[in-house]
């Protein structure tokens, strides 16, 4: 007898046959049954008395109609307000059990929570607040701590600012809770950050004005923040209010709050543990604890991947891995068990998540997050471990990842006067204290590996040198370099065995490369410099302008309102069609300045998370794409689209990511350009480029920048520039190398319905060998068997089903054949592959496609299959000095194959020459291979290949 099960759906969680209900989600059920059938058919009144004469047994009756009536506000929208107004009647502990309960959802299941119950989880906190219920600032640090950085999903910019507008509407009641004040600042500085698009030009001058209002009326509550409220404010320095209260903190600390004595003070306060992990979510946490204190070193991968992909994958997520490194660094402070183990160890997820960087800005804002703890460290107050991290992933990173220890020592020395002026002697003190106590706990014994390497670029072991002198021994002598040239170090000698690994790596399939030969430029790690764009002081600048030019462009940097800055943006370009003579002298300064008041233009991204044609539109809405639109709508033939180009071709000389924001706009900008001619009529302006090196420079930083973007402009790149695109190998390279699954479907389904075309005939050829080439030699076996495989379906194929007179099947068979033997063909000229090809499957293959072959398929590719070894020889398995002898034979047949390899014209008489004496210099071993048999000469012509 069937018995069919029913999967049972929550209205609080989202469940599924692997996820059912769980222990808490029935109770709440049953509590919320308990409480509907005590007040099933009663009025409002009588359902009271009736709920409270039940609670007033005992605290289980309690617990059940406090968690019953819970349920009812989190599923029934309807009924919320009567629920609530229950729960607060009835209560006996002062609703402690309701924000207890409140808080296990929040913290265990809000991932699963489903959409409605959110909605509702908020009206409740609102509800807690406006009642003010003590401990609702608890649901509220719950609830913050959901909300994520480095991600502008819709779930999370919807929590982001619901609970903005519960903290905005209730400012007093915010005002007495101190500790929840430091954590709304904490972590709206740190989303701010996230908030720069187009899309939230409504949020983010919300989440400024609470941010500043809270520092400037509450500093003495922001304060305790400690010195990561520094490192916070630097990031969103550039938005006018933070700017001018870091003006304020540096240059007149008073005004911010009479006890406050500058940035020093704050550097000098560690940030307390409880700021750090809220940046983390609750589910975040518990998986990057599970790495770090659970997985073995030599297994990590697959976890790092999952994470990757879980937390990881998105351009916004960039900003995420400053939160985990300072976590890693100040609140994970492994136990001695754990580091004299084999769990992968602090510096090795570190050097991980720097590895994955591939924005410069959030490559150096990790860097600092990495040294972040090192500038004000002082060992009576800090912990060692928080410097340990650093100099552990330097001095590991020499041997599998020279670029990273390269681009951290040049970082350590540029962060000592770049940090802030001020307290440029407090950070090199700092700096300099971390490394003597780094040396003093012997966590290394010695600094030479990192400061003394002769294999480090000249200029940097110079700066090096020019700032850690007293760490550094006597001069290095140059030493040559040549490709043997690598970084020994004896790790036994150089680090406390309670503190690292001594045979860890990041990954076990790195080379090993020489310092000496890795220029910093060539890194993608960069100096603490911003490589986006240098920032220019344009005071001196604007009078060169004179006239409206000058007018108009102060009156564009000073206006924050995109629409009206277009407008300007507009009066601006009408002025330099109208100019009598714009010449060199008047666009280099407008450049500049344009350049500098357009900078945070360049440094977020303009592509919106919904690629639906009104979003696409409002992206391109900015004084920007105003200059594009002027040169695209003017005529190639009208003389004043000269003036336009010059201006774009000097703003382009100053800010490259000009370029990809054209090809951007002309896709989406309806500027009817199909062919983009506009942008070619661009590259053409230029002096110093072609078309091809501008346009492979432009792709490049928009693979950099947004890969999303990249994408979604790539089938527009190839069908408007074929020549270049298609085929292009350094292009291909860029997409495969960081495009996810999502994308490549997308670029798929363009090419199936012929809108992308990305390789020719003859250039497609090339890409497919290269292909096999590397199946073979990472899984040689699984594909000679398949070869094999292929081979023997085609020749096992019964001739007499197929019908008279038709030869499509028997077309379709030899062509598979010649496929076949194409490839091989290729590979033995091509790619040199003699292991491969001396595969026993692969000597099977060809010995059947000798036997069964047309003569014009023998004759094409004799030379290949005079290759093929007898099959008996290639089954001998006899053992020669331990070794089989099929082994013997493959080296016999290696020294045949080697000699045939890309050479054309041989018979198989001089093949067997070459086995034969390959034969006879076996003979020593004792071992007699089993006589061959005598093979058919196949004849070659002399001009066949």
């Amino acid at each position: 007898m069937e018995q069919s099960t029913k999967l049972t759906q929550s209205k609080l969680v989202a469940t599924t046959v692997l996820e059912p209900k769980d222990d808490l989600n029935e109770r709440f059920e049953q509590c919320y049954n308990v409480v509907n059938n005590i007040r099933n058919g009663m009025s409002d009144r009588e359902a009271n008395d009736a709920l409270n004469s039940y609670v007033s047994k005992g605290p289980s009756q309690h617990e059940e109609v406090q968690l019953g009536l819970l349920y009812a506000i989190l599923t029934d929208p309807a009924a919320s307000v009567k629920s609530y107004r229950d729960m607060t009647l009835i209560s006996r502990d002062a609703m402690s059990l309701v924000l207890r309960h409140t808080n296990q959802l929040i913290f265990e299941k809000w991932l699963k929570l489903l959409d409605n119950t959110r909605v509702q989880v908020i009206w409740l906190v609102r509800a807690l607040v406006k009642s003010s219920v003590n401990g609702t600032e608890s649901v509220c640090l719950s609830l913050l701590r959901q909300i994520a950085g480095g991600d502008v999903s819709q779930k999370n910019i919807w929590l982001t600012e619901n609970m903005l507008d519960v903290f905005t509407e209730n400012r007093s009641w915010l005002d007495k809770f101190p500790s929840l004040i430091a954590t709304v600042v904490y972590t709206y500085l740190r989303v701010i950050e996230d908030h720069n698009g187009p899309m939230f030009v409504n949020l983010r001058p919300r989440e400024v004005e609470l941010c500043i209002s809270l520092l400037r009326e509450k500093w003495t509550d922001c304060i305790h923040i400690g010195r990561d409220l520094v490192r916070l404010l630097q990031n969103v320095a550039r938005i006018s209010d933070f700017e001018r209260l870091w003006k304020d903190m540096v240059q007149n600390p008073s005004a911010i709050h009479a006890q406050f004595t500058g940035v020093q003070q704050l550097m000098l306060m560690r940030t307390s543990r409880k700021f750090l992990i809220s940046r983390l979510t609750p589910d975040m946490e518990t998986k990057l604890v599970f790495l770090v204190t659970k997985v073995k070193f030599g297994q990590h991968k697959r976890f790092q991947d999952w994470f990757q992909r879980q937390y990881l994958s998105t351009p916004e997520s960039q900003s995420l891995r400053c939160d985990l490194i300072r976590y890693i660094c100040a609140v994970f402070h492994p136990p001695n068990e754990l580091i004299c183990s084999d769990i992968i160890p602090r510096w090795a997820v570190i050097g991980w998540l720097l590895t994955t960087c591939t924005s410069n800005v959030a490559a150096t804002n990790a860097k600092l997050a990495l040294f972040y703890d090192w500038l004000v460290f002082d060992p009576e107050k800090d912990s060692i471990m928080n410097i340990e991290p650093a100099i552990l992933v330097m001095f590991h990173s020499i041997r599998p990842h020279p670029a990273i220890t390269a681009t951290l020592l040049d970082f350590l020395c540029r962060i000592m006067p770049n940090f802030s002026l001020p307290l440029k002697v407090h950070v090199k003190q700092g700096i300099f204290t971390s490394l003597k106590t780094i040396l003093d706990k012997r966590v290394l014994q010695s600094l030479s590996p990192l400061f003394d390497n002769p294999k480090l670029d000249r200029d940097l072991r110079a700066l090096i040198r020019e700032n850690f002198l007293e760490f550094c021994s006597q001069e290095v002598k140059e030493e040559p370099l040549n490709n043997k040239d690598v970084i020994e170090i004896d790790n036994g000698n150089h680090v406390d065995n309670n503190l690292s690994d001594d045979h860890a790596a990041f990954s076990d399939d790195d080379e090993d490369v020489p310092i000496g030969k890795l220029k910093l430029s060539e890194t993608k790690f960069q100096p603490i410099q911003d490589t986006r764009y240098q920032p220019v002081d344009i005071t001196e600048i604007l009078p060169q302008l004179g006239g409206d030019l000058q007018d108009f462009t102060e009156q564009l940097q000073a206006e924050k309102d995109p629409e009206i800055q277009c407008e300007i943006m507009d009066r601006i370009m009408q002025t330099v069609l109208n100019e009598d003579e714009f010449d060199h002298e008047t666009a280099t300064p407008l450049a500049t300045c344009l350049c500098e008041i357009l900078s945070s233009h360049f440094s977020t991204s303009i592509f919106p998370q919904e690629t639906d044609e009104e979003s696409l539109e409002d992206s391109v809405g900015s004084p920007l794409f105003v200059m594009f639109r002027f040169l695209c709508t003017l005529s190639e033939e009208d003389p004043s689209r000269q003036p336009v180009l010059q201006l774009l071709g000097e703003m382009y000389s100053k800010q490259p990511r000009m370029g990809y924001h054209l090809l951007y706009f002309v896709k989406v900008g309806k500027v009817n350009d199909e062919k983009m001619s506009s942008y070619k009529d661009f590259c053409k302006s230029l002096d110093s480029k072609d078309l091809e090196s501008c346009l492979m420079s432009d792709l490049k930083l928009a693979q950099e920048d947004d890969i999303r973007l990249f994408t979604f402009i790539m089938p527009d790149i190839y069908t408007n520039f074929p020549r270049i695109a298609i085929g292009n190998s350094e292009l291909l390279n860029m997409i495969v190398s960081a495009i996810d699954g999502t994308q490549l479907q997308d670029l798929i389904c363009q090419i199936l319905q012929g809108h992308l075309v990305m390789f020719r005939k003859d250039s497609f050829l090339s890409v497919l060998i290269s292909i096999l080439k590397y199946w073979a030699q990472e899984f040689e076996d699984k594909l000679a068997d398949l070869i094999l495989s292929q081979v023997n379906k085609l020749s096992n194929t019964p001739k007499k089903r197929q019908r008279t007179g038709s030869t499509a099947s028997s077309k379709k068979e030899n062509a598979s054949v010649e496929q076949v033997l194409s490839h091989l063909d290729h590979m033995r000229q091509v790619c040199r592959n003699i292991s491969f090809l001396n595969n026993e499957n692969i000597q099977q293959a060809l010995q059947q496609i000798q036997q069964s072959a047309s003569e014009s398929l023998k004759t094409r590719y004799g030379d290949l299959l005079a290759l093929a070894e007898d099959i008996e020889d290639v089954r001998t398995t006899r053992v020669l000095r331990g070794l089989p002898v099929r082994k013997a034979a493959s080296a016999s047949a290696a020294m045949g194959i080697d000699n045939r390899l890309g050479r054309v014209n041989k018979s198989k008489k001089q093949a067997q020459d070459y086995s034969d004496s390959a034969t006879e210099s076996s003979e020593d071993e004792e071992i007699k291979p089993r006589a061959k048999k005598r093979k058919k000469v196949i004849p070659v012509d002399e001009d066949s290949e």
